[in-house]
């Protein structure tokens, strides 16, 4: 564990993963007022081993956690893992946490739609290797509706307009 004590770590914004749990530690159990007997019977009784001692331990920096007990007491807290090994002043503003969280998992999509456009394009291109013939019809109909996606992404108001255009510019069905 560093050198830093739990009760310093909970002023601190960005420390080491056992000291954020140290201090959340404490700072959980305080906020629904359990004693150390408490918090230790809920871990018992959630199938998580742990004694009393071992919760004060763990607070004070005598005793480092492993990963199962951490899951536990996140699990006993009602809180995500990562929630509860983050930096102990941000648990003050669980809007932040909770926008933290919407920003990490918003950013895993994009890279996983990264993947998926790169793993999508390099099939078409192998294909378009295999058929040079529609070479051409094909990357006019990709830029085409790449733009127009672009568009209803960044501009909803002018796709809907050019959307409302283009049925107006229909012939009515007969």
């Amino acid at each position: 564990m560093s050198d830093e004590t739990p009760q310093n770590a909970a002023e601190g914004v960005l420390l080491s993963g056992e000291a954020n749990v140290a201090a959340r530690l404490r700072i959980e159990r305080e906020a629904r007022g359990w004693s150390t007997n408490i918090l230790s019977d809920r871990m018992n009784e959630a199938g998580f081993e742990m004694n009393p001692s071992a919760v004060w331990r763990i607070e004070n920096g005598k005793r480092r956690i492993n990963l199962d007990e951490a899951i536990g007491f996140a699990e006993v807290f009602g809180i995500s893992l990562l929630n509860f090994a983050g930096p102990p002043r941000l648990a003050a503003k669980s809007r932040a946490l909770e926008l933290i969280d919407d920003v990490v998992r918003a950013f895993r999509e994009t890279q996983r739609a990264n993947i998926a456009f790169t793993e999508a394009r390099d099939a078409f291109d192998a294909y378009l290797t295999e058929h040079p013939d529609i070479r051409e019809e094909a990357e006019v109909m990709v830029t085409s509706s790449i733009a127009e996606v672009t568009m209803e992404i960044n501009h909803p108001a002018a796709e809907a307009l050019a959307s409302d255009a283009r049925a107006a510019a229909q012939p009515p069905d007969a």
